[in-house]
């Protein structure tokens, strides 16, 4: 299984809703642990690395946009 491509400040969608209703988070902080920000109440909460990369279902905006086009030449 092919590991999931995430930097800090990539804003990613997760499997669950947070309380609030949105589903975008915000990477704020990656080490063994990763904190995000809920995009919509701006609350962070601070996970292990091993349950975010199983919760995150991919990235919606890259923090750096050329991330994006790389990794779309890639996967074509």
């Amino acid at each position: 299984m092919e590991r999931k491509h995430f930097e800090l400040g990539d804003i990613v969608q997760m499997k669950k809703q947070h309380p609030c209703g949105s589903n975008e988070m915000e990477i704020i902080r990656m080490g063994m642990d990763i904190r995000i920000k809920c995009v919509g109440c701006k609350h962070s909460v601070l996970i292990p690395r091993a349950k975010f990369e199983k919760n995150m279902k991919k990235v919606i905006r890259p923090a750096n946009p050329e991330q994006q086009e790389e990794s779309g030449e890639q996967q074509s």
